[in-house]
This record gives structure tokens, C-alpha cells and sequence, in this order.
């Protein structure tokens, strides 16, 4: 069986602003601005294009931002697993990129953040497929009363990689949390957020924190690669160093190529060294799904 990614986090529209954060109640002018789909749909794209099969199982609505999300998805080859809410239009976000590539998000929820158990009961997971969940849908106030008990409905065999994301702190003491947190086969956090779960704040002591003898985990560390800890061993994968542009959607980019990677059959280190190099790629380039083909990772890998 061809195996297969599905997303479960919150794909949205990216309303991209590039310029100075400006300080609070004065105003600045952008450099330049955008709209684009974003949220899960960056690691979703990573995926797809490191050759992973890849699909939504996340809420979409009805509305211009909807048709902005599925024709998104339907461009870049990910299939739509769940049916179109008609109760009202998926969310979007203002994401103001610096020049240094720091981003600032401000998020009005939609559709994707009302996700109901009828939506999840038609998809059907293998033992085979790989299961990607973000933090942001784990929120009392958004998915995790749907999500958390459907996950443990899903094979032994299934591959879950949680990215607990930015909003570590609102997750981390909560009974969704430490339900999808057990089933996880990986966690995958930035350096900040690892230091949250693990009160470590070096990556590999927090790595080594987190892990235990069913779950593995990584450290994201920027152009310092990652932190690996899995089946009781930890080390430090290199990462490349690059002039960021824009680390909006690193992440993400970072969590796909690393599925991809297992779903090949690559053992986690060298999984997670192709994700460092995917996500070196995408930040010097401008743009929330800016993950690298799998061609253009293996060169500088070869490099």
C-alpha cells in the first residue's frame, strides 16, 4: 500500500505583510503584501513535494477564503478528505514578516478551528499512513474535544508526529494535550517551545526530557540543526548555514520533509537531516509554502 500523509491541523489564509512591526498604536508602511493559503497547508506542501502522497483531513468553509484554501490544496496535488462547512468561511491571519525574517501572527479563526466528529468519521486511516497534528487545533476552544478521542481511534501502526507550536503554554497542563502527547510517535518543536515542556533550555537536555521509550522527539535549533532523542539515544543533527528571509512556515516545512523522509524508509537521523536541509531552503525564500523539491534537497545535501 502506498503510504500516505494526512493533516489534521488548520490550513487557513495568510494575509502576508512585509515590513517593521510597528509599535503599539503608531502606524508603518510594508514593503510589500500578499494572500495565500498557510497554516498546515505549508508542511503539507513540504511533504508533497519531498514525493509524498498527501491529504487534508482538516475544516474548510464556505466563503472567498474557502476557495482560496481548497483551490490552494487542489493546486499542489493534496486531497480533501473532509466536506465543506457551510456554517461559515475559513479563518485567516495577519502575519507581519520583519526583515530579519521574524514573523508576528494575529489569527481570526474559521471554519478550520470547527471541526466536527461527522467531518472525521467518513476518513478511514491505515497502519500505513502518517498522521500530522498541530498544537493549534488542540485548543479547547478549537478541535481538541474532536480531536483527541479520534486519534486514539486510529491503528498502532499509524505514524503521529504532534507540533505542539507556538501556543505551547495554553496546551501544555490540559487532559487533550497529555492524551495526544501518549499516542504520539514524534514530537516536533522549536527550541523555545521544547524549553516549555521540558523546563531544559538546552535543546538536547530537553530532547532527552521529553523523549521517553515510545516516543521520539525533535528540537528544532534554527541553522544549528535539531535535536534528536529517540529509543533512549540523543544527538545533535547538523544543520546549514543560510541568510533567512523570511523562517515563516520553517516549521512546517521541517515536520513534512521529515515524515516524508520516514514514510521512505529512512532511518530518524537521516530523516531529520534531510528536514534540516529542506527547512534551510525554504527560509531563503520569500512566502509561507516555500519548501524546497525534493531534487533541489538532495543537491545540497550532495553539496
Amino acid at each position: 500500500m502506498t503510504r500516505r500523509l494526512v493533516s489534521v491541523g488548520n490550513v487557513l489564509v495568510d494575509i502576508i505583510v512585509h515590513g517593521r512591526l510597528p509599535e503599539r498604536g503608531s502606524d508603518s508602511m510594508a514593503t510589500s503584501g500578499g494572500m495565500s493559503a498557510g497554516g498546515a497547508f505549508n508542511a503539507m506542501v513540504a511533504a508533497s513535494r519531498q514525493g509524498l502522497s498527501t491529504a487534508y483531513a482538516g475544516g474548510h468553509g464556505t466563503g472567498a477564503f474557502g476557495d482560496l484554501v481548497r483551490s490552494a490544496l487542489r493546486d499542489a496535488g493534496i486531497e480533501i478528505l473532509t466536506e465543506v462547512s457551510t456554517s461559515s468561511d475559513s479563518g485567516y491571519d495577519i502575519a507581519i514578516i520583519e526583515d530579519d525574517g521574524e514573523r508576528t501572527f494575529l489569527t481570526v479563526p474559521g471554519a478550520e478551528m470547527r471541526l466536527t466528529a461527522a467531518q472525521l468519521e467518513p476518513i478511514r486511516i491505515s497502519g500505513d499512513d502518517l498522521l500530522l497534528v498541530s498544537g493549534y487545533g488542540l485548543l479547547g476552544r478549537t478541535n481538541g474535544a474532536v480531536l483527541a478521542p479520534w486519534l486514539e481511534t486510529l491503528p498502532a501502526e499509524s505514524t503521529v508526529l504532534v507540533d505542539p507550536g507556538p501556543l505551547v503554554r495554553q496546551l501544555a497542563d490540559t487532559a487533550v494535550w497529555k492524551a495526544v502527547a501518549a499516542r504520539a510517535d514524534w514530537l516536533s518543536c522549536n527550541r523555545e517551545e521544547a524549553a516549555i515542556l521540558s523546563s531544559k533550555s538546552d535543546p538536547m537536555d530537553a530532547a532527552s526530557a521529553i523523549a521517553n521509550s515510545s516516543r521520539g522527539v525533535l528540537v528544532r535549533d534554527g541553522s544549528d540543526g535539531c535535536a534528536l532523542a529517540f529509543e533512549g539515544r540523543a544527538l545533535r543533527v547538523p544543520g546549514f548555514a543560510v541568510t533567512a528571509i523570511d523562517t515563516n512556515g520553517a516549521g512546517d516545512a521541517h515536520s513534512g520533509a521529515f515524515l516524508a523522509a520516514l514514510a521512505e524508509g529512512l532511518e530518524p537521523r537521516d530523516a531529520a537531516l534531510r528536514a534540516n536541509a529542506c527547512a534551510a531552503i525554504a527560509v531563503t525564500r520569500r512566502g509561507p509554502a516555500t519548501a524546497p523539491t525534493r531534487a533541489e534537497v538532495l543537491a545540497l545535501l550532495a553539496d
